[in-house]
């Protein structure tokens, strides 16, 4: 099965070319596409220095339009999702995010932080299924409806969506990775504003889900 690694990336050039490194440096990849989300600062231009596909949309969509434009521009088998400021990813978080699906035992796996920092690994301990690392069949991603109007509410809908048709999904330990708090990126109270704006997203995702039950 091919894989295509998609990064969507807003305002993140500082950290998206040490992600772009690790994984052209993977064998089981076979395209790297980096999605400038509507960024303002030099997130593309950093991108285009390396042999991948950069696509840069003109406006910021949110976190599940960018997904679903990577996903859009790709016919690969399977899709690997990879946020743009991760901290310590190495080839080997790669290929333990990816065995489960490779090998046929699910069609989706959702990494975990452990061992990291302790802020990042306590959201993921609490909430597993909003981790952006994961590997998913391109099948079952492209039948998950009004995914590019979800913004970061996208992996609670990908995740539900996988649950309710049966899908067992497979949780992937990824000791020693962590990201960027948003507090970090942006100075406390711009941050904390934009992660407000997060969970709104999130619950949005989760009520929606509900209805549609």
């Amino acid at each position: 099965m091919s894989v295509a690694a998609i990064v969507p990336a807003y305002n993140e050039e500082q950290t998206v070319g040490l992600v772009v490194e690790v994984l052209l440096a993977n064998p089981v990849i076979d395209e790297i596409i980096v999605v400038s989300d509507g960024s303002t600062d030099k997130t593309a231009a950093v991108a285009s220095q390396y042999p991948i596909r950069v696509i840069s949309l003109e406006q910021n969509v949110g976190k599940g339009g960018a997904m679903k434009a990577g996903a859009n521009g790709t016919s690969s088998d399977v899709l690997l999702f990879v946020d743009a400021d991760l901290v310590g990813l190495q080839c080997k978080h790669i290929d333990a995010l990816l065995e489960p699906v490779l090998s046929g035992r699910t069609e989706m796996s959702i990494g975990v932080f452990s061992e990291g920092r302790v802020s990042t690994d306590l959201a993921q301990k609490i909430a597993p299924s909003l981790s952006g690392q994961r590997a998913v069949k391109k099948e079952l991603f492209d039948a998950v409806p009004k995914l590019e109007n979800s913004r970061f509410g996208v992996e609670m809908a990908l995740t539900h969506y996988a649950e309710h048709r049966g899908v067992e999904i497979i949780k992937v330990p990824l000791p020693s990775l962590s990201q960027i708090t948003k507090e970090e990126k942006r100075g406390l109270l711009q941050g904390l504003q934009a992660r407000m704006e997060m969970y709104r997203d999130i619950v949005k995702s989760m009520l929606t889900d509900h209805n549609e039950d």
